[in-house]
């Protein structure tokens, strides 16, 4: 329902990446996250210097309260024929809802249909009156509809269906559009607020309802200010990096910018991230004269009382105007990598590293058992045990050379598990859980006294996941070591097998495949796309 502009949405992708971790009223919001609640209306410097960079929510109480509007729109004290009078010939185009009280934004699940301003005024004079008595309206949208409406048309939303209309997102003012404006005569009674006095507005809206409504979960590609009249409006508001508990619909859809999962009907069998969404999310509770800062990407669904009447505004982020249209593939490229990045990490659990009681700066020249640490001596055991499983279970003829005992393996013959998460690979745990130099010592002494073992470990257990910790762990150790001691560990570890290449592209090959996952995972997470 919001500003639906689908080209937006991929440039929107770079505010997917912040991540949430501390625990608020329940919540995990990180600290930098958590809505602002601010005092004092901010000058215009101040908000553009220390706000709207932040790119978090902000509350302003009371930012309206000296608008005309405020005073004259209110239908407790005569709002509705104020408004009826100012703009009753205007023709606005409503919403009829197929699913109401929620109005999604996929046009699928509502019409929208031009009616004068008066008739929808009129609508909410009934709903009023009726509300006085006891009754809720529940009378046809036929009533609202032109006699021009055709019966065929008119049929997919009277009779059994819900009976609601929502006047949501009608124009006042619209920089890029002028022709769409439709409720211009009501800017008078708007002032801008001060702290948006140097901006670009794009456009600014009117957003009404007689019953209680529901906008479904959005987010928006442009910052957002949504100030509300009269009447109240709870809004639940999510970071952009909550978007895979979201489910957000395709980049090619009407509807790019909307969630799939209905916040209050989860069906975790169909979406099943979808259980950590009550962890993120924060909720603001917006009274008459307040005001609400939504930057972009921030997902958001607004649940309104009966009769209220809001005005949003919408302009570009200094980060969107600041994107030139040239260097697009080069952002979306590098965002996601970092996403990729992201989800290679997310993806292996970290468990407490093996820590020697006395650690000592020996990487090189170890060959003894009795020279492990308890915990590296005890990983090896795993392993051994672990290599000799595969060789027991395996066909001996066709993975064990005949020239050797049972360690001895077919290295050309390659039987790695696809396996990609921490917690699903034994190896790739033992590997993890040594410290850098404990691993280090550990290979030492197996190409000293197990070396077909090892061939066999690195050649047939060490999956995609097991390549990234592995070459991690590789990096570290060269931080920790010297050139020479690393040249000699290196050439004690290649040289047990027969093509050093060939296990060193084993290796590489399994660490790509590794982040091939990662970035399958994001493209399903963050933009709803299946890669093969």
């Amino acid at each position: 329902m919001a500003y639906t502009v689908i080209e937006h949405t991929t440039r929107t992708i770079g505010n997917l990446t912040r991540s949430f971790q501390l625990v608020n009223e329940g919540r995990m919001v990180e600290e930098s996250l958590r809505i602002i609640k601010i005092g004092a209306i901010p000058s215009a410097e101040e908000f553009t210097s220390q706000i709207e960079p932040k790119n978090v929510p902000a509350v302003f109480r009371g930012c309206v309260n000296d608008w005309k509007a405020f005073s004259k729109w209110n239908p407790s004290t005569g709002g509705l024929d104020y408004l009826e009078e100012l703009a009753g010939s205007s023709t606005v185009e409503v919403m009829l809802s197929k699913s109401a009280p929620v109005f999604y934004g996929d046009i699928r699940n509502h019409e929208r249909v031009q009616l004068p301003f008066a008739t929808f005024i009129g609508h909410c004079k009934d709903f009023s009156l009726q509300s006085k008595v006891g009754h809720t309206p529940c009378s046809s949208e036929e009533k609202l509809l032109p006699e021009s409406f055709e019966t065929e048309q008119d049929s997919l939303l009277v009779g059994d269906a819900p009976c609601q209309i929502y006047l949501a997102q009608v124009p006042i003012m619209n920089i890029e559009k002028e022709e769409r404006v439709q409720l211009g005569g009501l800017i008078e009674d708007i002032q801008t607020p001060l702290f948006l006095e140097t901006k670009t507005l794009a456009s600014i809206n009117l957003w009404m309802n007689s019953a209680q409504a529901r906008s479904s979960t959005h987010y928006d590609p442009h910052h957002n200010l949504l100030c509300v009249v009269s009447g109240s409006k709870q809004v639940d508001l999510w970071p952009p990096s909550s978007s895979p508990f979201l489910y957000p619909m395709h980049l090619y859809g009407e509807a790019s910018n909307h969630s799939a999962v209905p916040i209050d009907k989860l069906d975790l069998s169909v979406h099943p991230r979808a259980e950590h969404l009550k962890k993120y999310s924060q909720r603001v509770i917006l009274q008459a004269g307040d005001a609400l800062f939504i930057p972009e990407g921030w997902f958001h669904q607004v649940d309104s009382e009966n009769l209220t009447v809001a005005v949003n505004f919408w302009w570009q982020s200094e980060m969107m105007s600041g994107m030139l249209e040239h260097m697009d593939s080069y952002y979306l490229r590098r965002i996601l990598k970092r996403l990729t990045d992201k989800e290679m990490n997310q993806m292996l659990c970290k468990p407490s590293p093996c820590v020697s009681s006395e650690p000592s700066h020996e990487p090189s020249g170890v060959n003894m058992l009795h020279d492990l640490e308890p915990c590296a001596l005890r990983s090896l055991h795993k392993l051994v045990s672990l290599v000799h499983d595969l060789v027991n279970a395996a066909d001996l003829s066709n993975t064990v050379d005949s020239r050797s005992d049972m360690e001895k393996t077919n290295p050309n013959k390659t039987v790695i598990s696809e396996l990609y998460h921490l917690e699903d690979d034994p190896v790739a745990n033992i590997f993890w859980a040594l410290e850098p130099l404990n691993l280090q010592k550990m290979f030492l002494a197996m190409v000293n006294h197990f070396p077909r073992t090892l061939e066999a470990l690195v050649l047939h257990l060490v999956s995609p996941v097991g390549a990234e910790v592995l070459t991690r762990k590789f990096e570290e150790m060269d931080q920790l070591t010297n050139e020479e001691e690393r040249n000699e560990f290196y050439r004690a570890f290649y040289g047990v097998f027969d093509d050093q290449f060939a296990v060193m592209d084993i290796l590489l090959n399994g660490k790509e495949s590794f982040s091939c996952q990662a970035f399958k995972n994001v493209m399903d997470k963050f933009l709803g796309v299946k890669v093969q």
